[in-house]
């Protein structure tokens, strides 16, 4: 019966290791992901005169930098997109 109770418990052992191995695979997973994520593209945009002055009002409405209306206006496009 020892013996059983052996093997068990080292099956459970061999279990527990594989599971901490696949956390801690997820856990970089996640770790490159928001890594990735953190990073910003840069892009080169060209708008009308008229067009920067009314997103640079809107932007300081919003308490935003202009480039941070910008990426609001086209995150918010985006999820609508979605929503469709």
């Amino acid at each position: 019966m020892s013996e059983t109770l052996n093997k068990k418990e080292q099956q459970l052992q061999e279990r527990m290791e594989k599971l901490e191995a696949m956390e801690a695979e997820i856990k970089a997973r996640e770790k490159k992901l928001k890594e990735a994520e953190k990073k910003k593209k840069q892009i080169l945009l060209r708008i009308a005169p008229s067009l920067w002055d009314e997103i640079a009002a809107w932007a300081e409405e919003d308490f935003r930098s202009i480039n941070g209306q910008i990426e609001f206006l086209l995150a918010e496009s985006v999820k609508r997109r979605k929503n469709k």
